[in-house]
């Protein structure tokens, strides 16, 4: 059931534009425009950037591996995820969601002006 902190690092970077940093006294998993996840050096758990709604949606779900991270991050949707009581397919489908978040907005098409005479 566990999924050890290496395999947590190979299923964030298996997602396309995904690139590893260090970040403080843990490993950011970023797409190219923003972090979607954040790994604990010592590998215990890793922190995804949810909305509230997903968040609500894995801490009701699967409340015995995931949780608000205390304080102001976890009120904008930043959820602690244990790594030795998450299973891969749903560290998978989370980290999934997470990455979707942070992908780069779509470009807006510029309404062009008929040209004047």
């Amino acid at each position: 059931m566990a999924v050890t902190p290496a395999q947590a690092r190979k299923l964030a970077l298996s997602f396309e534009g995904a690139s590893e940093r260090p970040h403080f006294d843990r490993f950011a998993f970023r797409t190219p425009r923003k972090t979607f996840a954040t790994l604990a050096g010592d590998g215990s758990d890793i922190n995804l950037m949810f909305d509230s709604a997903l968040q609500e949606l894995y801490c009701e779900q699967v409340p015995h591996a995931f949780a608000p991270v205390p304080g102001g991050w976890g009120k904008m949707g930043a959820t602690r995820c244990d790594l030795k009581r998450v299973d891969k397919v749903t560290l998978e489908s989370a980290l999934k969601a997470a990455h979707g978040l942070a992908q780069p907005l779509p470009k807006k098409t510029r309404a062009t002006k008929p040209r004047g005479r």
